[in-house]
């Protein structure tokens, strides 16, 4: 049986094609009674309006953008170049795509680039950011002219953001405080947890994550965690102070990035060194994890999140419902690692 159109429509409610299109687009001038009576036959019908074909007749075209946090960051380089990649593929469906870059975890920063766009800059926006009520307001701003916005990785934004993409981080948290608890079932244990910025959602909540599951074992004691705002050199000074002053540490759990100056101290410590886990497979994390300096990462799936959002982002913009957004991290030992190097099969 093949699907209703939208002739099929304006037949059953007794209207012309026009009348049912203006109706179908909302662009007004039409009678409440035949406003009515296109919507019921729309719903009796089960007419399922075609959006690609829709958006090819009007040369439909959109323009999104991404604000990225720069600077030398492996992973968030990773997103970047994804957003790239996706940028050339979307091209096809008349999809452009420009990035902005913003300093990491500096969410007024980010305020006051969103703050700078106009009503007819573009369609739909996507940001990395951390909480804080300009950068609420900045989004609500947006909002209120008809741009809706995305936050990605961390959510930010309360209710003003229109959809978060990316993995649950509470969950991602006791992930990670569990692979903590195993390596640890036969002894107890100090585990330092070190992270970015306590103000940056995603950090906050894989912490609490993290402490959740610990917690049910008296015999390991979370360590206050070190802030070092995702810097290698301030991973590196505090990191050392830190092991210095307690060399009866057990356990690391490396919640956001600064991972090269942990992944050189790690191989400068004589064994047994600390359980580690961290986020993120990067060119940088992964010969660490297959050389045992670290032992599991646990990886969020970047060129899915940027996919998810870019779909996300076409559906509000067409007035759809967007599709799930909830993105599954995968948990990386050196015996499963994706490719050749690795028995994880194909990347």
């Amino acid at each position: 049986m093949r699907n209703p159109t939208l002739h099929d429509v304006a037949r059953a409610a007794g209207v012309s094609y026009s009348t049912a299109d203006r109706v179908l687009n909302e662009r007004g001038g039409v009678a409440e009674k035949s406003v009515l009576r296109v919507r019921h036959a729309i719903e009796k019908l089960g007419y399922r309006r075609d959006i690609h074909a829709a958006n090819l007749s009007r040369r439909r075209s959109y323009a999104f953008r991404f604000y990225l946090p720069h600077g030398d960051h492996s992973f968030f380089s990773i997103l970047r170049q994804t957003v790239e990649q996706q940028a050339r593929q979307r091209l096809a469906d008349r999809i452009a795509i420009a990035i902005h870059e913003v300093p990491a975890l500096d969410a007024e920063a980010l305020a006051d680039q969103l703050l700078l766009i106009g009503r007819q800059d573009c369609d739909c926006v996507a940001f990395v950011g951390a909480d804080s009520a300009r950068l609420t307001q900045a989004v609500s701003r947006l909002a209120g002219m008809g741009i809706p916005a995305i936050s990605l990785i961390s959510d930010a934004a309360g209710d003003a953001r229109a959809q978060y993409v990316g993995i649950d981080n509470r969950v991602a948290g006791r992930t990670a405080g569990r692979l903590i608890r195993l390596a640890h079932s036969r002894r107890s244990g100090r585990i330092l947890p070190i992270l970015g910025k306590l103000g940056v959602r995603d950090h906050r909540d894989r912490l609490d994550g993290a402490r959740e599951v610990l917690a049910e074992t008296p015999a390991l004691q979370v360590l206050a965690p070190l802030e070092i705002l995702d810097r290698p050199e301030r991973m590196r000074d505090s990191l050392t102070a830190a092991l210095h002053a307690d060399p009866g540490v057990t356990g690391i759990y490396s919640i956001g990035a600064g991972n090269r100056a942990l992944i050189d101290i790690l191989g400068r410590l004589a064994a047994p060194r600390p359980f580690a886990v961290l986020h993120e497979l990067t060119p940088q994390t992964r010969p660490a994890l297959e050389s045992g300096l670290i032992d599991a990462i646990i990886d969020q799936k970047p060129a899915e999140e940027i996919r998810s959002a870019i779909d996300a982002m076409k559906a509000i913009a067409d007035r759809q419902t967007p599709p799930a957004t909830d993105i599954t991290p995968t948990i990386y030992l050196k015996d499963n690692l994706p490719g050749p190097a690795g028995n994880g099969g194909p990347a």
